[in-house]
């Protein structure tokens, strides 16, 4: 279990500014529900350049939750310069500290506002397609936001890298690219060119079809929810159709039904078939 400070379980347990803001004059969203965490955070500001109001949406852990509140919280009376020098460290300071393997969460935050105030900006939004390479297929983790985290918060390990984005967390597949962006930021190289992917893949038959989506589920898919203490069952595989049995924490969770379509489905369809479903077993 996690050592969380008082001020951590109190924003959890009474998170401020839930909610969403029909007015909004900017909006930041980042991670996604395959990632496990996702924030959309919501802005009012004035003539003058100074935050009004804040308020936020997350799915997510108890430091995801709190992180968020206690942002708006943070946000609210300052200027537009002003919320724009907050990091990830000032949003887990306020808070009393957060285990460090739940820093990401404040990267999260950080993320949510920088997202907000280029949306303010006018500049297009990429919430939903992180620039870069992708590393981190558990958690949808690029090399962008990793060399990001390494140089803002002086990250040496492949543990902080982890616990600060998440990127390596799951089936440990990336750990040695990853290893490869710490000695790149590390030494200052600039990163290695990417090989080119070519050929169109092929057709899987059934049978890899079926070893596929276990690979995914028993790697992937599993360990993500597990890190929130959920789980899920593999019941049964029906030609394109994949049935499962929630278990742990999303049993009776409201939110069950969107953590089946938006991340089960949906990194099934990303790593799989894009012509799976998923059904929760009665």
């Amino acid at each position: 279990m996690w050592e969380y400070t008082d001020t951590v379980r109190d924003h959890f347990l009474n998170p401020r500014n839930a909610g969403t803001m029909d007015d909004a004059d900017a909006v930041g969203e980042v991670g996604s529900l395959a990632c496990g965490d996702a924030l959309k955070l919501f802005l009012k500001i004035d003539d003058a350049g100074v935050i009004t109001d804040a308020k936020f949406q997350t799915f997510g852990c108890a430091s995801a939750i709190a992180s968020s509140s206690v942002l708006t919280e943070m946000l609210k009376g300052k200027t537009l310069a002003e919320a724009k020098k907050i990091s990830n460290k000032d949003i887990a300071k306020a808070l009393g500290g957060l285990p460090k393997e739940k820093m990401h969460c404040s990267v999260m935050g950080q993320e949510a506002l920088d997202a907000a105030l280029k949306n303010f900006a006018g500049e297009a939004a990429v919430a939903h397609e992180p620039e870069g390479e992708l590393v981190c297929k558990c958690f949808g983790v690029t090399d962008v936001q990793i060399r990001r985290a390494i140089r803002e918060n002086g990250l040496t390990t492949l543990e902080e890298v982890t616990d600060f984005t998440k990127a390596g967390g799951g089936c440990g597949d990336c750990h040695e690219r990853i290893g490869q962006i710490l000695a790149e930021e590390l030494s200052g190289a600039a990163a290695a060119p990417k090989a080119p992917g070519d050929g169109a893949p092929k057709p899987l038959t059934n049978l890899e079809r079926m070893r596929l989506v276990t690979k995914v589920i028993d790697e992937e898919i599993r360990p993500a929810l597990k890190n929130d203490g959920g789980d899920l069952e593999l019941v049964d595989i029906d030609g394109r159709q994949v049935i499962v049995s929630l278990r742990g924490a999303c049993v009776g969770c409201p939110a069950s039904k969107l953590t089946l379509a938006d991340f089960v489905e949906k990194r099934l369809r990303e790593t799989v078939d894009p012509e799976i479903t998923v059904k929760e077993a009665r």
